[in-house]
């Protein structure tokens, strides 16, 4: 692991604490140890102590010399504001940049590692291990002589359409199958993360934030049908979407509709009204369709 991958590390790990401190809802002053959020988290100690030390910097916890760590804010007002962001890679960049690129058709159906080592001069690590995710995701597969090929998955109007198609068959039906069960604090930290998003998505919220809130949203709801099915289909459904949906997100009066959407499912499940909840994701998926479609006719042509 290089410095870069240790330094997002470390910042992954402080939001992992955040994490357990809201589900374990720990006080003010709760002593944490290097020793068991170590084994926690599955990581060595060192690491740990380094996510602590970010976490104190922004008066999360206090270090208290010769004492360790401990909590300084109560559990109920760690809301997404204390998140950190984590440090962008070169991979991510140039990931980001070869997907923007393939939908604005710069880049052909079909290239080789040499073509995209000239074109953005990247170097091969960041190359290799970016051209290896997006294999693992299902946008790209090796040639069987030489270079990489893009999957036709949604860069495509139809494909678009297939994909909210398969969406809107299986989401609501999701919500309404016998071993549904709603777990309550992961439904409380949606709302409080959709509550957030509300007050600052016309400003402060990156596409990568405001994705992850809109896939953590439907990977939750799919989570709670207890059908594993259903949870890998909606999770390979926004891998793939990943790719035209991270555009439209510059349309902040769109996200303000969907995060209301959002919020107001939550609400009919909290009430454990589940036949509104079904109906409204399904109203939901056909404005998104709607919107999406819009956004992704600037794209491709």
């Amino acid at each position: 692991m290089d410095r870069r991958d240790k330094k997002q590390a470390q910042y992954l790990l402080a939001n992992l604490i955040l994490d357990i401190a809201r589900t374990l809802r720990l006080k003010v002053g709760h002593h944490f140890t290097e020793q068991w959020l170590a084994r926690e988290l599955s990581v060595s100690r060192t690491p740990v102590r380094s996510a602590l030390q970010l976490l104190a910097v922004r008066g999360i916890v206090e270090a208290r010399r010769n004492q360790g760590f401990f909590l300084a804010m109560p559990w109920s007002e760690l809301d997404p504001q204390h998140t950190l962001d984590v440090p962008s890679t070169p991979e991510e960049t140039f990931y980001t940049t070869l997907i923007r690129d393939r939908l604005a058709g710069e880049i052909a159906d079909s290239i080789t590692q040499t073509d995209l080592t000239r074109l953005y001069r990247v170097n091969r690590v960041v190359l290799m291990r970016t051209l290896s995710r997006m294999s693992d995701e299902g946008l790209i597969i090796r040639n069987k002589g030489q270079g990489w090929s893009f999957l036709p998955t949604l860069d495509s109007a139809r494909a678009l359409r297939s994909s909210y198609e398969f969406r809107m068959t299986v989401e609501p039906a999701g919500l309404m199958l016998s071993g549904f069960t709603i777990d309550l604090l992961a439904l409380k930290r949606l709302k409080a993360d959709h509550n957030y998003a509300l007050s600052r998505a016309a400003a402060a919220m990156s596409d990568g934030a405001l994705f992850e809130l809109d896939s953590t949203f439907h990977e939750t709801l799919a989570a709670f049908s207890d059908n594993p099915y259903f949870l890998q289909g909606i999770q390979q459904q926004n891998r793939l979407r990943r790719l035209l949906e991270y555009q439209g997100y510059s349309n902040r009066r769109r996200v303000r509709e969907w995060v209301r959407e959002h919020l107001s499912i939550i609400e009919s499940l909290e009430a454990n009204d589940r036949l509104s909840a079904s109906k409204q994701l399904h109203g939901h998926l056909v404005n998104a369709i709607a919107a999406s479609t819009r956004s992704a006719a600037r794209l491709i042509a």
